[in-house]
C-alpha cells in the first residue's frame, strides 16, 4: 500500500463522519446555488442595456477572486486562515494526487465540495461587500446581476471540480472541454506544480493573465 492509499484510509476514518453523506452535501449545494439564483432573478426589475454588463464583468471578478483564493489563501499560510490552507494544501492534495486523482465512492466527497464555513467565508468576504457597494453606488439591478452571477459562477465550480475526480472512464468526460480543462487540474495536482501553477479550476483566465498555466 503506498503512502496516498495509507493517507485516504486514515483520512476516511478520522475525518469523515459516520453521519456524513455525499448525496447530501451535493443536494445542499444546489439547493443553495439554484434556490438563491431564483431568489436573485426574482428581484429584479425591468433592466438597462448598461446593467447587462454586470454579467461579463463579474463573470471576470469571480475567476480572479478563484484564482487569488487558490493561488494565495489556499496554497500559501495566511494569518486567520489556516484552516482553508490546511483543508486544501493539508487534506485535499494528500487524497488527490496527479497518479490517484478519482473518487472511490461517494462519500468522498468530503474532500471536494466546499464546506458550509468555506462558503459562507467566500460569500462573506467577496460577494456581499461587493453587492452592497453595487446596489449603493449603481442600481439594485446591478446588485442582483451580481449576486446572481456569483452564485452561478460558484455551482458552475463545484460541477467542474467534481467533474475532474471521477473515473476516467465516466461519459461526462468524453466531452472535450471538460476533458481539457480536467488535464489542467491533474496537472496542478503534481506536488513539483501545484503551489506555482494552473490555480483557475474552472476556466484558465487568471492562470493566462498571471503566466501560471502549464
Amino acid at each position: 500500500m503506498d503512502a496516498t492509499e495509507r493517507y485516504r484510509q486514515t483520512f476516511r476514518q478520522a475525518e469523515i463522519p459516520s453521519w456524513y453523506s455525499g448525496q447530501a452535501h451535493f443536494a445542499f449545494i444546489l439547493l443553495f446555488s439554484i434556490g438563491g439564483s431564483v431568489w436573485a432573478i426574482s428581484q429584479l426589475s425591468v433592466l438597462q442595456p448598461l446593467e447587462w454588463l454586470t454579467i461579463p464583468l463579474t463573470f471576470l471578478y469571480a475567476n480572479l477572486v478563484e484564482y487569488a483564493g487558490h493561488r494565495w489563501v489556499m496554497h500559501r499560510k495566511v494569518p486567520g486562515l489556516g484552516l482553508i490552507y490546511k483543508r486544501h494544501s493539508g487534506q485535499h492534495h494528500r487524497f488527490f494526487t496527479d497518479q490517484v486523482m478519482e473518487l472511490e465512492s461517494w462519500r468522498d466527497c468530503k474532500v471536494v465540495l466546499f464546506p458550509a464555513v468555506l462558503m459562507v467565508f467566500f460569500f462573506g468576504a467577496f460577494a456581499l461587500p461587493v453587492g452592497l457597494v453595487l446596489a449603493w453606488g449603481f442600481s439594485a439591478n446591478v446588485a442582483w446581476l451580481f449576486v446572481l452571477v456569483a452564485l452561478l459562477y460558484y455551482l458552475n465550480y463545484e460541477l467542474l471540480h467534481l467533474a475532474y475526480h471521477l473515473p476516467e472512464d465516466s461519459r461526462l468526460l468524453a466531452l472535450p472541454l471538460l476533458r481539457r480543462l480536467r488535464q489542467l487540474h491533474h496537472r496542478h495536482h503534481d506536488p513539483s506544480l501545484m503551489a506555482h501553477h494552473n490555480f483557475n479550476i474552472t476556466y484558465p483566465i487568471g492562470d493566462w493573465l498571471f503566466r501560471t498555466r502549464v
